[in-house]
C-alpha cells in the first residue's frame, strides 16, 4: 500500500455526493469506501493506472490478482454496481479473458483493466467465491 492519504470510512458522509473532482469507490461486500481527488492517485504498479485494482492496492483493500494485474487471469473479476459510465470501455484483451471467468454477468469487469476516467461515485462487488485467500495468505472477510 502506498502512503496516499484518504479519508477513513467514518469520515466519508455517504449520504452526500462526493465533492467536485473527487472519486469515491466502495468495495463490497466489505463496504470499504475510499475518496481521493481525481488524478492524484499514485500508480502502484498493479493493473492499469487508475484501475479499480490500482485503487484497491493503494488503499489496502484485498482484490486478488494472481497474474500481477496484466489481464492474464480472471482473479480480479468484479461486478460494477454503480458508475459504469465513468469507467473505460472493456477492450478486446479484457473481453477475451472475461469469457473464461466464472459467474460472468453483464456488469463483469477485470479490476486490473477497468480504469476510472472521471470523478464520481463507483460501487463494485468482489464476488466472495473469487477471493483466493489460501494462495495469497490473506484473512477471510468476516460477515
Amino acid at each position: 500500500m502506498s502512503d496516499h492519504e484518504s479519508k477513513t470510512p467514518s469520515q466519508i458522509d455517504l449520504s452526500q455526493p462526493p465533492g467536485e473532482n473527487i472519486v469515491r469507490v466502495t468495495f463490497e461486500p466489505e463496504n470499504k469506501t475510499v475518496e481521493f481527488p481525481f488524478g492524484s492517485l499514485p500508480y502502484d504498479g498493479h493493473g492499469q493506472p487508475m484501475s479499480l485494482l490500482d485503487v484497491a492496492e493503494n488503499y489496502g483493500i484485498f482484490l486478488d490478482h494472481a497474474c500481477g494485474g496484466v489481464a492474464a487471469c480472471t482473479t480480479c473479476h468484479l461486478f460494477v454496481k454503480r458508475g459504469a459510465e465513468g469507467l473505460s470501455e472493456a477492450e478486446d484483451l479484457e473481453l477475451d479473458r472475461l469469457d473464461m471467468a466464472p459467474g460472468l454477468q453483464l456488469n463483469s469487469r477485470l479490476g486490473c483493466q477497468c480504469v476510472i476516467e472521471r470523478p464520481g461515485t463507483y460501487v463494485v462487488e468482489i464476488p466472495s467465491w473469487n477471493k483466493n485467500y489460501v494462495q495469497e495468505g490473506k484473512p477471510a472477510v468476516k460477515k
